[in-house]
């Protein structure tokens, strides 16, 4: 930084006034400088990709007071009758018990539908594993219990581990919320939640949120009250699954 020399040519005024004419012109000039630095670090920092802090994630409508309606640990030794086969494409699969879980591989998206119907707001948990490093970890919410895309699909790792997203009634709709995905770790289990209790579905992952689908017709009401594991064709692994009712 510099001031301007007291040598420069200045109207005739007194000393005294001089000095405070140079030492009004040197805050000026400080105050100009700091304005430029500070507009190049917020120009560096945009450049950089800085933003605001994102607002919190939505923490879970889970309470003391919420009404568990359903869980299955898959221990029995046997697949319990309130799961069923829907409808997909026919794969040559099927969905069995294996290793304290369910089993689902080459099932064509014939999902495994859960009879226990849905309260409009409510918290479904699952624990889920890839078995393979395809990824395409993938559940169904709000569907009619027999069809396929009958309902919301979300994927984690979806078309071999480059997609997550979140569709309504159609896996490849226009309206379908996608990103490209951080990658399914083959062999880990995944903690997950779904959550509803307006207009907003929410997706957690070990206890984080994932990713939120805002519909502003949400399914709601008779053809969508189901769950369901669903399965294109990478073995996945599915267990621990609970149910709550989240209006109390």
């Amino acid at each position: 930084m510099f001031c301007l020399n007291a040598s420069i040519a200045m109207p005739e005024v007194t000393k005294r006034r001089r000095g405070a004419f140079i030492l009004v012109l040197c805050t000026l000039m400080a105050m100009q400088l700091w304005a430029c630095d500070k507009k190049g670090v917020d120009a560096a920092g945009a450049k950089a990709g800085a933003a605001a802090p994102s607002g919190p994630a939505p923490e879970s409508k889970l309470t003391s007071s919420s009404k568990l309606l359903f869980s299955d640990d898959f221990e029995s030794g046997k697949l319990s009758p309130r799961w069923s086969r829907g409808k997909g494409e026919g794969g040559v699969g099927k969905w069995m018990l294996k290793d304290g879980g369910v089993v689902g591989v080459d099932l064509r998206n014939d999902p495994l539908w859960l009879d226990q119907e849905l309260p409009d707001k409510v918290r479904i948990e699952f624990d889920i594993e890839a078995l393979s490093s395809v990824g395409d970890l993938k559940v169904e919410v709000f569907g009619d219990g027999v069809n396929h895309q009958s309902g919301y699909v979300l994927i984690f790792g979806g078309w071999t581990n480059t997609l997550d997203v979140i569709a309504r009634l159609d896996e490849h709709g226009k309206d379908r919320k996608a990103r490209n995905t951080r990658g399914v770790m083959a062999g880990h289990t995944y903690r997950m939640a779904i959550e509803r209790t307006d207009s907003t579905l929410h997706w957690f992952v070990d206890d984080k949120l994932f990713m939120s689908y805002e519909d502003k017709e949400p399914l709601m009401g008779e053809g969508h009250r189901h769950f369901a594991f669903s399965v294109w064709s990478a073995p996945v692994r599915y267990d621990n699954v609970k149910v709550y009712d989240l209006s109390q």
